[in-house]
């Protein structure tokens, strides 16, 4: 059994080779696991709190048009197969390189012919965060570390370009270690963490603490602030001022689109998943599926934008509506009652016609068609920046969140086995994979390796990766089913929960 699993994803899967010249900027050094040997300095005064990482890791030469990640060693032949729309052949990393953190394993496959290049990026990496010294002031106990190291994964799904997905994948665990600097400190010592940061006298914002009035003469008790509450900020503020990035340097650097961006931080013990977008991640864990995500559509976000279109109906022109109708209202239907819907109904309701309803619906379409202004289908992710309605000035940007949905699970509450997984995937996966036939897969694959082989896991990235792509027939890629297979790009990683050992 187990030389037939493995002879046959070796007969699917095609081998990568050398490793490929990824344009890389001069200014960006490689993330290591091992301290730097100094610190960096902005060289110019942020405009806000973690905004200076835009200077510091601004890109000083035009991306390549086409790229895919560098830890899959691609050499030129290996990137032109991973660019075959006919082949689509699957892309892993070879066995013969260093293994990715964990013995996560990861595997790719380009799109049908949806767009002229695999607009999916991914990223794993080790970072390591420098503590910021004096942040806490000198009434903490010291700590005996200088600093602190994040595991890392990043899926990034772009649509319209996959400039927004590249940059993303450069730099967004960047921005995460500079938003953990000041926290370094913080998460390593057991006392709640303080309610204010010390400030330096002379500096914008320092004030006598002597000339305040004391909190409780005037407020309730302080809330209580747990560390886990403080790295979900950090990777929210994270999302925020990549996407801030991004709008800086959509014309000079060829930041076209937007993607969607699925994250997972371990960080002292815990994983951190941070969605934002139509990618999903999921656990499987002693047979059982574990939600760690969950989609940003029109559908999911429904009442978020319909309330922003009636705050502000400005941004809605004199096109569209707020209202949504179970389908397009006819001019003859003026003065009838129809079926409608608001941004405080969950059920639905009948209203008179009036001359505004016939403009177009701010949400149309179900499903995998549903659309925000009839253009895009995610309400979540980054980038965007210069999207509009077809034939229109109307910008679309206003209802699309950069802020990520953030899911914390704590490894150290569950004793984990070699087959319990995390299983990250763009929406090219679960567009044509339920959660249960992932969690079979899981089962099938990884119960035909030792628990103690390495490439247990990149068998089964391959394994979801072929079976959402399909074979080819002569009506296209399709499952054994004979149902349509994923025409779109597909990207998966398979973290092990039980292999890396102590996590402490």
């Amino acid at each position: 059994m187990l030389n037939r699993v493995r002879s046959a994803v070796a007969h699917l899967v095609s081998s990568g080779g050398t490793p490929s010249q990824r344009p890389k900027s001069p200014d960006l050094p490689n993330v290591t696991s091992a301290p730097p040997a100094a610190t960096e300095t902005p060289k110019n005064p942020p405009a806000r709190p973690g905004s200076e990482i835009g200077t510091r890791l601004k890109t000083a030469e035009t991306r390549a048009n086409f790229s895919r990640p560098t830890f899959l060693q691609l050499s030129p032949g290996g990137l032109r197969r991973a660019d075959d729309h006919t082949g689509r052949a699957v892309q892993s990393p070879p066995d013969t390189g260093r293994r990715l953190p964990w013995s996560t394993g990861y595997a790719e496959v380009i799109n049908a012919g949806k767009s002229r290049h695999n607009e999916d990026q991914a990223c794993c990496e080790v970072v390591y965060v420098e503590r910021q010294r004096g942040v806490t002031g000198a009434s903490r106990e010291p700590t005996r570390n200088q600093g602190l190291c994040f595991h890392y994964w990043g899926l990034f799904d772009g649509h319209a370009g996959g400039g927004a997905a590249e940059m993303a994948s450069r730099l967004l665990h960047r921005h995460i270690r500079e938003q953990l600097k000041d926290l370094v400190e913080i998460l390593q010592d057991p006392l709640p963490p303080p309610l204010c940061l010390p400030s330096t006298p002379g500096t914008p914002g320092f004030s006598d603490p002597s000339h305040l009035v004391s909190p409780q003469s005037c407020w309730s008790p302080q809330k209580e602030v747990t560390h886990e509450s403080l790295v979900v900020g950090a990777i929210e503020n994270a999302f925020q001022l990549m996407d801030e990035q991004m709008a800086r340097e959509r014309r000079g650097h060829q930041v076209e689109g937007g993607c969607c961006a699925l994250v997972v931080v371990y960080l002292l013990g815990k994983m951190y998943v941070a969605n934002a977008g139509d990618s999903r991640a999921i656990i499987i864990r002693n047979g059982a599926i574990i939600p760690m995500s969950r989609e940003f559509t029109p559908e999911t976000e429904r009442q978020r934008l319909q309330l922003l279109g009636f705050l502000k109906p400005e941004l809605l022109g004199s096109e569209f509506t707020h209202l949504e109708f179970p389908r397009r209202v006819q001019p003859k239907e003026l003065g009838q009652r129809m079926l409608y819907r608001d941004q405080n109904m969950t059920g639905w309701a009948y209203k008179k016609i009036e001359l505004e309803d016939l403009r177009f619906p701010l949400i149309c379409g179900e499903g995998k068609k549903a659309r925000v202004m009839a253009t895009i289908g995610v309400t979540r992710g980054l980038g965007d920046h210069n999207l509009k309605v077809c034939s229109s000035t109307l910008p679309i940007k206003p209802f699309l969140s950069c802020f990520p949905e953030v899911r914390v699970y704590d490894l150290t509450q569950y004793e984990h086995c070699p087959d319990d997984v995390l299983v990250l995937g763009t929406d090219g996966l679960w567009d044509v994979t339920s959660d249960c036939e992932v969690a079979a897969t899981v089962d099938r694959v990884l119960s035909a390796y030792e628990p103690n082989d390495p490439s247990r896991y990149t068998a089964l990235a391959q394994a979801l990766v072929l079976g959402a792509r399909g074979i080819p027939r002569d009506r296209g890629w399709r499952l054994p089913n004979n149902k349509l297979g994923s025409g779109d790009d597909i990207s998966v990683f398979v973290i092990p929960l039980g292999g890396p050992g102590s996590y402490s």
